[in-house]
């Protein structure tokens, strides 16, 4: 399979203990069974990728935003698809958020890149964009090969994104514990996608849940901590994490995950 590279892009009006794991679980072999081959990107709130999208206010942009995405998504000549675009509900507001796939990894995203440049719709569409933003930065991302690959799915739905940013040095132990603890999320098929930084700040991770609303958000947590064993990831996981961040947003109607 072709190396794939992914962004998310998210516009903002402003910036965004206990015991250890096992030592047996923190072995260095264990890193090519957790993470893909497959290359991925992430661009967050206030990050300065400069030309993925990121709006304020996406009530105010949202017809050229709708027409221009779904232009780049169906032309052939872009190595990237739309996976997913919505807007914050709760958590930072005034966000929009974008996730795209590339196929051909990094020549894939210089390729797109430079065709953009020249890309005069897009860039009346960008020169209007910065009018509404304060900042951007950029992240790379991979995947993680054990969680399932972001679809297109029906609606509607709810979709909370959850960051985790990691105590450098614990990449491999969240994945060894994180390969063991996704099948005690499966039933309800909250899990999209899960993803760890490559270039930008590191050893940030990015969960990407579906729920039906937040009603089933709730009972599908809970019914996590009826299943023995997921207790044991939290315990195993929580000392790992410096600070985590949770956002639920509501899919836009271009928006493949509705």
């Amino acid at each position: 399979m072709a190396p794939r590279l992914c962004s998310i892009s998210v516009a903002a009006r402003r910036l965004l203990g206990g015991p250890g794991p096992r030592a047996g679980d923190v072995a260095a072999a264990a890193a090519a069974r957790c993470y893909s081959t497959e290359q991925w990107g992430f661009w967050t709130a206030g990050k300065e990728e400069p030309w993925w999208l990121c709006e304020p206010c996406p009530s105010l942009h949202l017809p050229h935003r709708e027409a221009v995405l779904p232009k780049l998504h169906l032309d052939e000549d872009y190595p990237c698809s739309l996976v997913g675009n919505w807007n914050t509900w709760y958590g930072e507001q005034d966000q929009a958020v974008h996730l795209w796939r590339f196929s051909g990894g990094y020549p894939a995203l210089m390729d797109c890149m430079n065709k953009l440049k020249n890309n005069k719709e897009y860039l009346e569409f960008r020169r209007e964009r910065s009018q509404m933003l304060l900042s951007r930065r950029n992240q790379l991302l991979l995947e993680f090969s054990f969680w399932n690959e972001p679809q297109p799915r029906m609606g509607p739905n709810i979709y909370e994104l959850r960051t985790y940013k990691l105590k450098p040095g614990t990449m491999i132990e969240w994945g060894n514990n994180w390969a063991r603890a996704i099948k005690y999320r499966q039933e309800n098929q909250e899990a999209v996608g899960g993803f760890f930084s490559q270039i930008g700040e590191l050893y940030v991770v990015h969960h990407l849940w579906a729920y039906k609303d937040l009603q089933s958000r709730e009972e599908t947590r809970n019914a996590a901590w009826r299943k023995r064993g997921w207790d044991e990831n939290v315990y195993y996981t929580v000392p790992l994490v410096r600070h985590m961040e949770s956002r639920i947003m509501i899919p836009l109607k271009i928006s493949p995950l509705q």
